[in-house]
């Protein structure tokens, strides 16, 4: 190797820093790639995705909010504004979200003050109800606030409705529907992905009549509810967020296949099978069962799966708008020209057309105009400075 790269037309400064990135620890690498890929015009998601499957995922909560927003091609600077005061009036869900919010205490950090834990409890009730008060034709789900209150705890309040307004329209769209006949159809996609894999296991659980329903949780709330670490539920979301849509139902396949053991060594009827794998293990070996859902997913695609008689004769919504979907986040700009773009923007605003100016205009209502031109401007680059100024801090994590 070291011959080869001799005779390469490279510069001295070329060749080190070819050679220090040779060197550089995986986690500093992958640091650099991330940096690379979020800096590129247009953003190299492709890699980004590889990111956050990959051993580690993203690595932290500062990455995850740049990247998270990135794998469902979110503009940081056009994000919804926050909820209004009157969110709440009248909605259908409220009193449900409310009881299902108070419920979630667990879900936040040990050692949270009570005060902070309160205030998040009410952003997540906000959030919840803003996102179905947008969406109409979304329908509330109890467990969809373990999927919220996740996102909250890392990435604030108005970037957690964007993310959940972009979700619950494509990977979370079926559970979302009037009824749960979708969340059942996917729910069936485990046992034939089991019969492909150990006949034997899946041959058991029919004899047990166990069904499916132990793994609802697991689908709905991609996890979130049923695991105590809270690292274990962002490596997922991180696995999750960058690939298809039944991720969640091939990743309860390996889940079952890893306790295979345990299953046929308990008595073959429902309530000892259902009582087994409803208890959810604390120490999977989350790594190695990720590269096996990402194989599991190739060797047994969707499309193959629905095939079987139990699968066929339904529309499954995140799997018909997937490539449309994965197509809209491969143009996207960097966020410094996202940035950029926003001070242009208010430095040059559009002119009102003559027709709407009025005829008389005094003194008085310009001055109210350019302050409040000013005023916006300077809260828009105070925003745009602060938002997202993290290059200098993402790359002291690298060297």
């Amino acid at each position: 190797m070291r011959k080869a790269r001799k005779r390469l037309p490279a510069s001295g400064s070329q060749a080190s820093v070819r050679r220090h990135e040779e060197q550089l620890p995986w986690k500093k690498q992958k640091l650099l790639d991330i940096h690379q890929a979020l800096t590129c015009d247009p953003v190299d998601i492709e890699t980004l995705r590889r990111a956050a499957v990959s051993e580690g995922g993203l690595l932290t909560d500062d990455i995850r909010r740049k990247v998270w927003p990135k794998l469902l091609s979110i503009n940081v600077y056009s994000l919804p504004a926050k909820p209004s005061k009157d969110v709440r009036k009248n909605h259908k869900d409220y009193r449900q979200v409310v009881l299902d919010v108070r419920r979630s205490m667990r879900r936040f950090p040990k050692g949270m003050r009570v005060d902070e834990r309160e205030v998040l409890q009410e952003q997540l009730i906000d959030i919840i109800l803003d996102v179905l008060r947008r969406n109409p034709q979304l329908h509330y789900y109890q467990g969809y606030h373990d999927l919220v209150v996740t996102f909250l705890l890392v990435v604030g309040e108005r970037m957690t409705i964007a993310i959940m307004e972009k979700l619950s329209n494509h990977h979370l769209r079926d559970f979302m529907d009037p009824t749960m006949d979708n969340t059942k159809h996917i729910l069936n996609y485990l046992m034939p992905i089991l019969e492909r894999v150990d006949r034997e296991l899946h041959d058991f659980m029919i004899r047990s009549e166990v069904g499916t329903i132990f793994a609802l949780s697991w689908l709905i709330t991609w996890y979130g509810y049923v695991l105590s670490d809270f690292r274990h539920v962002l490596r997922l979301y991180d696995f999750f967020l960058a690939s298809h849509p039944l991720m969640a139902i091939y990743f309860a396949a390996v889940i079952v296949l890893y306790r295979e053991k345990e299953v046929k060594s308990s008595e073959c009827d429902m309530a000892s099978v259902h009582h087994l794998l409803s208890q959810m293990p604390q120490d999977l070996p989350y790594e190695d069962l990720i590269g096996r859902a990402q194989k599991l997913i190739i060797s047994c695609p969707p499309s193959l799966m629905t095939q079987s008689a139990a699968l066929q004769s339904r529309n499954i919504i995140a799997i018909s708008t997937f490539t449309d979907f994965q197509s809209s986040t491969r143009m996207q700009r960097p966020d410094s020209v996202l940035r950029q773009q926003l001070q242009e923007r208010h430095e040059h605003p559009p002119a009102l057309p003559m027709s709407l100016r009025p005829a008389n205009t005094n003194q008085l209502i310009k001055m109210a105009v350019w302050g409040l031109s000013a005023t916006l401007g300077a809260a828009a680059l105070a925003v745009a400075q602060t938002a997202m100024d993290w290059a200098p801090e993402f790359l002291s994590q690298i060297f």
